[in-house]
């Protein structure tokens, strides 16, 4: 925030973009190979990505439209749904394991209803004070409190791992609160993939970038500011997260092949590549038209081709290329294109 506009970091900033693109797009291609192993869940993924892209219809509803068509599904065209599970893997005879399929239950993991509530019962609370206190110190429209409340609905509402956040982060943060703009949550994710940790630290990015933009301590106080927010932004993400894994442990061996539970979210993973498809698409249009299209000419293809970042979109194509065809990780990727990116820019 403070030295992004510099040449140098902003030519960094400006070869890592296009391999943001790149990353995206192979991102919803990986999952979708592994998800769409037939045209029902075509048919949900295009549905999804329609939904999304041409009617601006929100994320959590096509999410619940899809867990619908996947309960629907499990039902009556079950073969449809067990065969696109991504979870199958090949059984390797690695000797004997202190745990392993036949090993008893120990006491701490089986499910009792008590301590399912009890763990209930002090994640609600935990989150109620949180909130409380946002409310009683800024009130219910003030950032902070806006952010508490949409950080919860994004951990409660995505499904499908961590790209999967990321539509519904865009449309709530960058469309509606107008906390970040588009170009800032493209450099976000560009720093999000040069580490190694998970990429919702993003999450942690967009409430900074948040907290900077809108100082609720004041200007003088933007660093103190962003700095709350982003932890606010990463408290109520991952609370949400660790109260499902405490009380869902005991069911996940339960739950296994249990294509009542299956179905659904097979469907809203379908659904998932769509949407993720459908940022890739957005951030293409950001990334390679840097000021929109032109809509008053005569021939608006070739105008719009012609105003096209080349290089950007050469630079999406050799990334998304070797991402594919040489299986090259994505932090070098990240890192090569900012270094390319910067040669071009400062003429290097």
């Amino acid at each position: 925030m403070a030295y992004g506009e510099l040449p140098a970091v902003a030519a960094v900033l400006y070869g890592m973009k296009p391999a943001v693109v790149a990353l995206v797009a192979f991102a919803s291609y990986r999952i979708g190979s592994r998800i769409l192993k037939n045209s029902l869940l075509w048919a949900i993924s295009i549905f999804a990505f329609s939904a999304i892209f041409i009617f601006h219809i929100p994320f959590p509803l096509i999410i619940f439209i899809a867990a619908v068509m996947g309960y629907l599904g499990g039902r009556y065209a079950p073969k449809q749904f067990s065969a696109g599970s991504g979870h199958h893997t090949q059984h390797v005879q690695q000797g004997t394991a202190l745990i392993d399929d036949d090993t008893a239950i120990p006491a701490h993991a089986i499910f009792s209803w008590r301590k399912f509530a009890m763990i209930l019962l002090i994640g609600i609370s935990i989150w109620l004070v949180a909130m409380l206190i946002l409310f009683m110190q800024y009130g219910w429209e003030n950032t902070y409190t806006q952010m508490g409340w949409f950080f919860t609905k994004a951990a409660l509402l995505t499904f499908g791992g961590a790209y999967a956040v990321l539509p519904y982060v865009y449309q709530g943060a960058v469309e509606n609160y107008q906390w970040l703009s588009a170009t800032q949550m493209i450099d976000g994710l560009a720093l999000g993939e040069t580490t190694p940790g998970p990429l919702i630290i993003v999450i942690t990015f967009v409430g900074f970038v948040g907290g900077w933009t809108h100082p609720v301590l004041g200007t003088d106080a933007a660093l103190i500011s962003a700095l709350l927010a982003a932890t606010i932004a990463t408290f109520f993400t991952f609370l949400p997260s660790f109260i499902f894994i405490f009380m869902g442990a005991p069911f996940i061996e339960t739950t296994r092949g249990n294509l009542k539970l299956t179905a659904p979210l097979t469907a809203i993973t379908a659904a998932i590549v769509g949407v993720i498809a459908s940022l890739a698409l957005f951030f293409a249009y950001h990334v390679f038209w840097h000021a929109g299209f032109i809509n008053d000419s005569t021939d608006w293809i070739a105008t719009n081709l012609h105003t096209i970042d080349k290089f950007s979109a050469v630079l999406t194509i050799s990334a998304a290329f070797v991402l594919v065809r040489y299986k090259i990780g994505v932090i070098p990727v990240i890192l090569a294109c900012g270094l390319i990116g910067m040669a071009w820019k400062l003429g290097i």
